[in-house]
């Protein structure tokens, strides 16, 4: 099959490469955060910071901003606003090389607010550099290649990381100085990205207006019916997101019945990297042709893939392991867990993960071609809210709560999903001249 290469394909895959860098280094910052704090205590007693209070401050005012984000977006454009997203996350990583308490929440708030930016830019961006024919394809192209980060972020962790404890202050200076400058790297590679329609390609802009235009759109645009619905399908794909990024781990590392269960977190989300990135590169390749059968059938084939990973984590690892340490069995052959069962699901939470999020950038890049900011505001606001608060029960709920509740709103969100795909093929039948919504 022949892909045309024009120039706003071209766009989107530096897009796709600079996000790579900004989040190859923030996700590795991520996955040893906890430890490095703990390395921090242990050197210095005067530091009180907690990566789980950085978290929920960084969830909170990401949830926050995103309203916003879309003033900021149609004062700075897209390109502006991504690349001051992107300094936010640098200078949250820098900030390790100096480790006070002040500094930590301080630049937590910081790329709360800058993640709000970069997601709004992004979506913004995708969709300007995209047709209706393309979106699809190009959604698919930039979530490959975004979480390509994910597996050299845990490819580094895996070898640079394994069986330490503690990491002293002259390896986390190496550390975090190698990730700030990997970020750097990202923004710089922003810093080339053509302004929408200077090159010829994509369009100039989608008629967000002033500053307070852009809101008073966020918020009529949030009381649609169709926005209404697809935010249940946002929902899940947060709570998700927190169950395969900080729950799933944190079972791996605690059931002792596996023989080096720490090791298995690296692993683990090396997997869910190749799942994501598989799930996305397929979409990708074939955008065109998904699109010509609807994105319902890539959800469904979501739902179904989280379904059965989500029995058979049930049936491999004991229900108090997101809690403590455990050796407690699994419902497996004499009660031993399964490392090839776990690896396996890893990769199927990052592969139906791809589903979602894949259809969820075509679908917004389509069916609100024309208000893309405010709609991708609004998608990572629903999103950063559920993460909160799947954050903040993870600490009180054991894991077969974590599965009813995933359970739930993965069938909840497939519903509305459809819903909304169905409605807008309908219209796209009706009025073939036009888009898909009014």
């Amino acid at each position: 099959m022949k892909v045309p290469i024009d120039q706003a394909t071209i766009n989107v895959g530096i897009l796709g490469l600079a996000y790579m860098f900004v989040f190859t280094s923030f996700q590795t910052q991520g996955n040893m955060q906890q430890v490095v704090i703990k390395s921090i205590k242990s050197e210095n007693p005067n530091f009180e910071g907690s990566g789980y209070t950085s978290l929920a401050i960084i969830y909170a005012v990401f949830a926050f901003f995103n309203w916003l984000s879309p003033s900021c977006l149609s004062y700075l454009g897209p390109k502006l606003t991504m690349i001051i997203g992107g300094i936010t996350y640098a200078i949250f990583i820098a900030g390790f090389l100096w480790p006070q308490t002040v500094i930590l929440y301080l630049t937590s708030v910081l790329v709360g607010a800058g993640a709000a930016l970069i997601w709004t830019g992004q979506g913004n961006y995708l969709t300007l550099m995209s047709t209706q024919k393309t979106m699809s394809r190009n959604s698919g192209i930039f979530w490959a290649m975004l979480q390509s980060s994910m597996l050299f972020g845990n490819l580094f962790v895996f070898y640079q990381f394994m069986g330490k404890t503690i990491i002293d202050q002259h390896t986390r200076t190496i550390v975090f100085s190698a990730l700030t400058v990997v970020g750097l790297i990202g923004i710089g590679i922003m810093c080339t990205l053509p302004k929408p329609g200077a090159d010829g390609s994509g369009r100039s802009d989608d008629s967000l207006g002033s500053p307070f235009d852009a809101l008073k759109k966020s918020f009529s645009l949030f009381r649609t019916k169709d926005m209404l619905l697809l935010s249940a399908t946002f929902f899940y794909t947060g709570i998700e997101l927190s169950f395969f990024s900080g729950v799933y781990s944190a079972c791996l590392s605690s059931t002792l019945r596996f023989p080096d269960p720490k090791r298995l977190v690296g692993l683990s989300g090396m997997f869910i990297g190749i799942g994501e990135i598989l799930g996305g590169g397929v979409f990708g390749i074939f955008g065109s042709k998904t699109v010509k059968y609807g994105r319902d059938p890539i959800v469904l084939l979501g739902y179904l893939v989280h379904m059965l990973c989500f029995f058979l984590i049930f049936l491999n690892l004991p229900t108090i392991s997101p809690l403590s340490n455990t050796t407690d069995p699994s419902f497996l052959s004499q009660g031993q867990p399964s490392q090839v069962i776990a690896m396996l699901c890893s990769f199927m939470l990052g592969f139906g993960d791809a589903c979602f999020n894949t259809q969820i950038y075509s679908i917004l890049g389509t069916v609100y071609q024309d208000n893309s900011g405010p709609a991708f505001a609004l998608f990572k606001f629903t999103q950063s809210l559920s993460a909160a608060a799947c954050f903040f029960y993870s600490s009180v709920f054991e894991l077969y709560w974590h599965l009813a509740i995933l359970v739930v709103f993965a069938t909840i969100g497939t519903l509305t999903f459809c819903s909304v795909e169905w409605r807008a093929h309908r219209r796209l039948r009706a009025k073939p001249d036009t888009a898909a919504f009014d």
